[in-house]
Parts: structure tokens; C-alpha cells; sequence
């Protein structure tokens, strides 16, 4: 494992966003959902893609995420990605990083 420093990590923006629109993605590669977030009015809305189709549209909906807010947009079949919803392996799938309470959209996460 390698190790940083808190000056690495803290140039790594997380953010509290909140799930607003799921759509189908039928043109990625693997099973995925298009997402669009409310990141506050900070960042506002952003979009992005998620493997994590073991959760259905109705339950991404409103569900608040933590994403990785800084890094460039990404290509991803046709489609820009601006964020990085974090996730782990989980029993039936990927389980998305949430925040235990309710928190602000665009909070950041130190």
C-alpha cells in the first residue's frame, strides 16, 4: 500500500450529492444507470454514470451519495461523466458510499 499525506488527500474534493433523475444506459459496456445530481449551489447539477444496477431507479432517487467532484470528465460511451460516485463490493453488487444522516448537497467531506 502506498502512502500519502493529508495535503494529497485533501486535493481530492468529496461531496455530498443528492440523486434528482436515473436513466437507462444502454450504450455503456457494462449494466449502468445515467444519474443526474444535485451538488448544491455551489456546483449544481452534474451528471455521471454507475454500474450499481442492483439498486432499482426508485431507490437511487432522493438516496444522497458521496462523489469525487474535481477530477476531469470523463467519456464513457458517448456520454461526459462529470463525477465519481463512490461505491464498494457489496453482497448483491456495488454499495454506494451514503452519508449515515441527512446531509447538505454540495457538503464536503473532510
Amino acid at each position: 500500500m502506498t502512502t500519502i499525506d493529508y495535503d494529497d488527500f485533501d486535493r481530492v474534493e468529496m461531496r455530498v450529492a443528492t440523486i434528482t433523475a436515473v436513466e437507462e444506459f444502454p450504450r455503456a459496456r457494462n449494466p449502468s444507470w445515467r444519474l443526474t445530481l444535485d451538488l448544491g449551489p455551489e456546483l449544481g447539477e452534474r451528471q455521471t454514470s454507475v454500474q450499481a444496477t442492483n439498486y432499482s431507479k426508485s431507490e437511487l432517487v432522493g438516496m444522497q451519495v458521496v462523489a469525487v467532484t474535481n477530477f476531469e470528465p470523463k467519456n464513457i460511451a458517448g456520454f461526459m461523466s462529470e463525477v465519481l460516485v463512490l461505491g464498494v463490493p457489496g453482497e448483491d453488487g456495488i454499495s454506494l458510499l451514503t452519508p449515515s444522516r441527512p446531509a447538505t448537497s454540495g457538503g464536503r467531506v473532510y
